[in-house]
């Protein structure tokens, strides 16, 4: 009997066993990829990806779940897409590849938006919300921190949402609406009249809304002009406490002060009431001189004017020419008239002979014997000017009113007078020359 050793079974390659192998091999590779993440792999299709392309950057506090490969919209139309995502610190920079031939700001924002409510992320480019735009973006340019933004998240509504209902105020709702039943009911009249009270109020406002707002500016000027001085204000505040102990220390004599002020109050007003007739009747006696004094008119301080140059005006002072002034005047020298003026008798004596005694011896006189030396001198007689004068013409000095300036000759008894000047002219004082 022969016995036969077992053999191998021979394994033969299907197609669909190549197909396994190669399956494999690309899971493999993937797997081996899967390091630096599937979004590098060069993927066809999409955006700006040939042809005339510029690069911008923006940069975003979080980019959430932003892909590359992601699309930029310009009013909701797809004109670009996002190249890479890097970190910069605690901020993302992100690189967008753009066509050249889109029309945007320099001051561009940028915004990450989502397509729906579960949908993708992409990234929105437009004009600035605020100001005009300026100039226009181009490769290179970067779209700083302060001009991007995001939209909330489904998961941060939900959040606030459950927040505000578990721990918020909605629970109380039927609290707050039962008490506000209970204060209401049976009060609709009252709350009627507050509701038109509250109108009224409110439109009176409304109307002047306009001065309010002038107060309010008014407040804010005297707010600076507070800010301004706050050092002086310091200072005084800081010197307050000084001068309020100052005053406490003094308290007993201002509590004496005003006393004493309040005795005089009552004397004063006793004083008052007590002398109301004889104050009301003076008044009345002043009524007539002040109407005399108001018919007055110009005369009044026109004499009070002369009072201080008397005899002379003040334009007297635009006659005087150096130290002579233009000044004419009539002296009446007469005797009888001066003592007819003085009160003095001016007829001669009666009972003595009217006539010269006949029988005296004719021819000239015997002449007496005349004293040698100065005459006494008489003394003069008040108002008029001092100084001596003769009968027959012969020159005197003068140094009365009359004569103020140089020295007057006087001739006979008419009273003509003359005046010398400083340079030895005689001057009549009747207005003649030398």
């Amino acid at each position: 009997m022969r016995t036969t050793e077992p053999t191998e079974p021979r394994t033969t390659r299907t197609p669909r066993s190549r197909l396994t192998v190669a399956g494999l091999a690309a899971a493999a590779v993937l797997v081996t990829s899967g390091c630096q993440g599937a979004f590098d792999l060069p993927l066809p299709g999409g955006a700006a990806q040939h042809g005339d392309v510029m690069r911008v950057t923006a940069e975003f506090a979080d980019v959430l779940d932003l892909v590359p490969q992601s699309s930029v919209k310009v009013d909701q139309v797809t004109v670009g897409s996002v190249e890479k995502i890097e970190l910069n610190g605690w901020t993302a920079r992100v690189t967008l590849r753009l066509p050249r031939d889109v029309k945007l700001p320099d001051n561009a924002v940028a915004e990450l938006k989502q397509t729906s409510l579960l949908g993708e992320k992409y990234v929105e480019l437009g004009p600035p919300t605020t100001g005009k735009p300026e100039g226009s973006l181009g490769d290179g340019d970067n779209i700083p921190l302060d001009r991007t933004g995001r939209n909330p998240e489904v998961e941060e509504v939900l959040s606030a949402m459950s927040l505000l209902l578990n721990g918020g105020g909605v629970a109380q709702l039927k609290t707050i609406e039962a008490e506000l039943n209970n204060a209401l009911s049976g009060n609709q009249t009252q709350v009627r009249d507050l509701i038109k009270q509250l109108d009224t109020f409110v439109g009176g406002l409304d109307q002047q809304k306009s001065e309010i707002v002038r107060a309010i500016d008014n407040i804010d000027k005297l707010a600076a002009k507070l800010a301004a001085q706050k050092d002086d204000l310091a200072r005084a505040v800081e010197a307050l406490p000084g001068g309020l102990k100052v005053l406490a220390d003094q308290r007993k004599q201002l509590v004496q002060m005003l006393a004493a002020l309040s005795r005089l109050g009552a004397v004063g007003t006793d004083v008052i009431r007590q002398s109301k007739d004889d104050t009301a009747a003076n008044l009345k006696s002043l009524a007539p001189i002040l109407a005399q004094l108001t018919k007055a008119g110009d005369d009044l301080p026109k004499s009070l004017q002369l009072l201080l140059t008397y005899p002379f005006p003040d334009s007297a002072t635009g006659a005087i020419k150096g130290d002579y002034t233009n000044l004419s005047a009539d002296l009446d020298l007469n005797l009888v008239n001066l003592a007819g003026n003085l009160g003095l008798p001016t007829a001669p004596p009666t009972g003595l002979p009217t006539g010269l005694p006949t029988g005296l011896p004719t021819g000239p006189l015997p002449s007496l014997p005349l004293p040698t030396g100065s005459l006494p001198s008489l003394p003069g007689l008040p108002g008029l000017p001092t100084g001596s004068s003769t009968s027959s013409g012969t020159s005197t000095t003068c140094t009365g009113l009359l004569c103020p300036l140089g020295s007057s000759q006087q001739s006979s008894q008419s009273g003509s007078a003359q005046t010398s000047g400083s340079d030895g002219s005689w001057r009549s004082l009747y207005g003649g020359g030398s």
